[in-house]
């Protein structure tokens, strides 16, 4: 294609900058610069660069200032919060950026990012050229003409006049007359108060545009959608708020610029500024592209060539592909997100990059096209997904493989997940998303499910969507994993200590985390409902209490009603400020003013039993699986970034165990008749990984003679006989040894203890005087993050720390404290993820009739049939000990009981 015959492609900006700003997670560079929408928009950017390689790539941007739309009604956008900081520090490299790629650049004063659009899309269409309009924005519908095209780049979605007339069944020059109707609550556009979306495309497919409408309105009442009778007299109420809004929503095509479409085109790249910009904003990939030092993801993506399968023969000439294939991308679509509940609705599979077939199985929305049986197909493929040595790769394979049990498959040989990769790789460079990761990785922006499905109320079950707009949505998953994996996999491989993690601790632990989640916990309902009900009384004794020492009633959920009666009423003192300036009620606000006065004191009481109502005791009954009877959580291995698992739907993590109201949560996890709970817990774990990466004689000692190490520690901080310390000064002591391998400092310290902070200060002197190895560990672990920016576990496990070397100290700080911490989580974590490994592995081999049912922290939660109790607790016990090889004792404590409270 000639440049003079290439569209011009017209870059909405401003759109594609908010989007990339919501759809990325906060990166930050190392100096807590935030980049994620510089990076989202220049992926895009770098993407139409090269789909239109002889186009002209104009990027227009909202200028700074009001527009010709506010003088009109002052009101437009007047709702509209400010920017946030983090994406207004983002603005500059932006449009640096875009400058030095050398494309086309506007930004005009007085008007909006989409007028200047629409003035160069109706110039160059009026000369008979051809214009794509890359945006997010619907609005830009109105535009659309036999020239001019728009384009998502997010969702490659494609919007002709063909399809503007498909979807809503009316020319796109009636769209600005539709958005008058409707109004929009994001530009503040009032509309035409009680016209919805449908109300408005009856009027529009009934009568035409507004002009017509508004000429016609006796004819209103005839027209066939639900309320049109009674339309009319608030049409004509409401005509001046009508056509305000439509000129409101009419993009202006006649703005005054220097630039004519035949004058646009792209210079060469001031490379220099670009190797600047991408060295200031650490995108790394691309700078090495730049630099030609290394491989960059590609923003080429390849086109993807996909199958939709729906007869026997091009079945069949997949499966051969698949059997003759080394490794193969594998992904389910379901009906559900809940792995127990989840049936397939397809299945598809890549086996190289491009290339990528949907098999469509249950689809049963009206006129759904014929497709293969789906019984049958899954007989087909459960030789190939249940033969461990053919390799597969999958994103989340772990949900995939509970979804197949469900269909009586049980995936084996799951060699490689992509989520794993990112997270072992680098667990803070980015949420480990499919979408996320195609963007950081491959440059590539994804076809998201509510593309397909639509949002909200109103979205679709997989089921539910057309199998034409299915097929290229789950293919695409399949080739993304694929070619995720391809440019993940060498970065892991070149680093034997990732390589190790990855392959013995985090991709073993997939199939066992899946049969735990399976095998679900028994909780009796009975138990929650009473604690339920005796949790609402409490809570009602409470309020009556807050109001009397309030004198009068309020909400004690609003933060509005607590300050104006805490700071206005009461007069207590303003700890500290939120954002917006008001006083903060904040929890650990609220915390310190308890220590002085009675109502934050019963306030934090009851906002405590408040949240174990909400989140459990109401909450578990209404999760128990019907069919098992059980509640089933879902283990999470790439959210924390210390390598400890998480958990959710319920969270098992955040049951309070020092309270008594948590511990009856507890008390609601029962053993089922025949078997008994047995809880397995590491005793002081991160303590003993400290006297191991300290190698401090004090703490040696103290451990390995089986001594109480608190204490211990009482007893050489206060300068006492072991015999002689108390329980208040071993109560000091805890605080300390644990403070201080959180990087807690004097100040912190003296919060916690009631303490001066003078006083506070000398205990920590004392302590690292006893104890030199901690302090020097500490100062050797500060400088090594520094120079290399990240930690590591004993087992290889990194833990990036990206604002270590920031400009704010307040940030470095942190990141200090992280890093002095992360070694000893992360070495925990990765204990636990071996022993879970070791345990099971010896359940399957047959060694006791007992199950996993639970890992909450440092503990492992087992059932266990009742005669099998002592010989399990034992083994149990000496398996999670050999877990590691410290150079103090890892000690480990069994309980049993009925429940797990009474097990712990």
């Amino acid at each position: 294609m000639s440049k003079q015959s290439a569209p011009i492609v017209l870059v909405d900006g401003s759109s594609y900058v908010f989007r990339a700003f919501h759809a990325l997670p906060m990166l930050t560079t190392s100096d807590g610069t935030h980049t994620g929408a510089v990076r989202g928009v220049v992926s895009m950017l770098r993407k139409l660069v090269s789909q239109y390689p002889d186009s002209p790539v104009v990027a227009v941007f909202d200028a700074k200032g009001k527009t010709f739309r506010s003088d009109i009604y002052p009101e437009y956008k007047a709702h509209r919060p400010p920017m946030p900081d983090e994406l207004r520090e983002q603005i500059e490299p932006i449009h640096a950026i875009v400058q030095a790629m050398g494309l086309p650049f506007l930004c005009v004063e007085g008007v909006e990012a989409d007028d200047v659009i629409g003035t160069l899309a109706r110039q160059a269409s009026e000369q008979g050229r051809d214009v794509v309009v890359s945006t997010g924005d619907k609005d830009m519908v109105q535009l659309v003409d036999k020239h001019t095209t728009l384009v998502n780049t997010m969702t490659d979605s494609v919007m002709d006049e063909a399809a503007v007339e498909e979807k809503y069944g009316f020319p796109p020059r009636l769209f600005v007359d539709f958005l008058a109707l409707m109004g929009d609550k994001a530009d503040n556009i009032p509309g035409v108060a009680g016209v919805g979306e449908k109300t408005a495309l009856g009027l529009i497919k009934g009568l035409g545009g507004l002009d017509d409408i508004y000429a016609a309105l006796d004819k209103v009442a005839e027209l066939s959608f639900r309320g049109a009778k009674t339309l009319a007299p608030k049409l004509e109420a409401e005509k001046d708020n009508a056509f305000l809004s439509q000129e409101l929503a009419t993009i202006k095509t006649d703005v005054d610029l220097e630039l004519a479409p035949d004058t646009l085109a792209n210079a060469d790249p001031d490379q220099q500024a670009l190797v600047d910009w991408f060295t200031r904003m650490e995108f790394r990939g691309w700078l090495e592209e730049l630099l030609g030092e290394g491989e960059a993801p590609s923003v080429e993506q390849p086109e993807l060539d996909h199958d939709i399968v729906t007869d026997q023969a091009t079945l069949d000439g997949w499966l051969e592909k698949l059997k003759q294939a080394e490794l193969f991308a594998f992904d389910t679509e379901t009906t559900s997100l809940n792995y127990m509940e989840a049936q397939i609705v397809g299945v598809s599979f890549a086996v190289e990059a491009g290339s990528a077939a949907y098999v469509p199985l249950a689809h049963d929305y009206l006129g759904a096209p014929e497709q293969l049986d789906r019984d049958a197909v899954l007989a087909q493929l459960k030789p190939l997904l249940e033969d461990p040595q053919r390799f597969k790769v999958g994103q989340n394979l772990k949900y995939d493989a509970s979804v197949l049990a469900n269909h009586g498959i049980q995936l084996r040989g799951i060699r490689f997940d992509t989520m794993l990769e990112s997270y072992v790789l680098d667990s803070t460079a980015t949420r480990h998303d499919m979408d996320s990761l195609a963007l950081k990785y491959l440059g590539h922006g994804t076809i998201h499910y509510e593309d397909v499905a639509g949002k909200g109320a109103k979205q679709l079950t997989f089921n539910q969507v057309r199998v034409e707009e299915a097929g290229p949505y789950a293919a695409e998953d399949a080739d993304v994993t694929l070619r995720l994996h391809q440019a993940l996999w060498p970065k892991l491989a070149a680093e034997t200590s990732l390589v190790s993690v990855f392959d013995s601790i985090e991709m073993p632990l997939v199939p066992v985390l899946s049969k735990i989640e399976r095998q679900g916990a028994l909780v009796s309902t009975e138990l929650l409902h009473r604690q339920s009900g005796e949790l609402g009384q409490r809570m009602e004794q409470l309020k009556s209490e807050a109001y009397d020492l309030a004198g009068q009633e309020f909400n004690l959920g609003s933060p509005k009603q607590l300050g104006e009666i805490l700071f206005e009423k009461l007069q207590l003192p303003i700890i500290k400020k939120t954002p917006k300036g008001a006083p903060s009620t904040a929890e650990d606000v609220l915390q310190e003013l308890a220590l002085d006065y009675p109502l934050p004191k019963l306030l934090l009481e009851y906002r405590s039993l408040s949240k174990l109502k909400s989140t459990y005791t109401d909450k578990l009954p209404e999760m128990v699986n019907p069919q098992t009877g059980r509640v089933h959580t879902s283990y999470h291995q790439a959210v924390a970034a210390t390598g400890r698992l998480s958990s959710s739907d319920p969270n098992l993590q955040n049951i309070p165990i020092r309270t008594q109201e948590g511990r009856r949560i507890r008390q609601a996890f029962i053993a089922p008749e025949g078997y008994r709970i047995v809880a397995a817990d590491y005793s002081q774990i991160e303590l003993r990984i400290m006297a191991h990466l300290s190698d401090d004689p004090g703490l040696l000692t103290a451990f390995r003679g089986g001594q109480d190490v608190h204490r211990a520690t009482a007893a050489e901080v206060f300068e006492i006989d072991v015999e002689e310390v108390n329980a208040e000064q071993r109560r000091k002591a805890k605080a300390i040894n644990f403070g201080l391998i959180y990087g807690m400092s004097a100040f912190g310290l003296a919060k916690q203890l009631h303490l001066g902070r003078n006083e506070a200060q000398e205990y920590i002197d004392r302590y690292f005087d006893r104890y030199p190895g901690v302090a020097d560990y500490m100062d050797r672990t500060r400088a090594v993050a520094k120079e290399q920016g990240y930690v590591e576990t004993l087992f290889g496990r990194r833990l990036y720390l990206p604002e270590i070397n920031a400009r704010n100290k307040m940030r470095v700080q942190a990141a200090e404290r992280t890093a002095i911490n992360a070694p000893m989580q992360g070495t925990a974590a990765d204990i636990i993820k071996r022993a879970m490994l070791t345990v099971d592995e010896w359940l399957e081999q047959g060694g006791a009739d007992a199950r996993m049912i639970m890992q909450v922290h440092d503990e492992l939660v087992l059932e266990v049939a009742s005669a099998e109790v002592d010989a399990v607790s034992g083994e149990l016990c000496r398996l999670m000990s050999n877990a590691a090889e410290l150079s103090v004792p890892l000690l480990v404590e069994a309980g049993v009981g009925d429940n797990w409270d009474e097990a712990h």
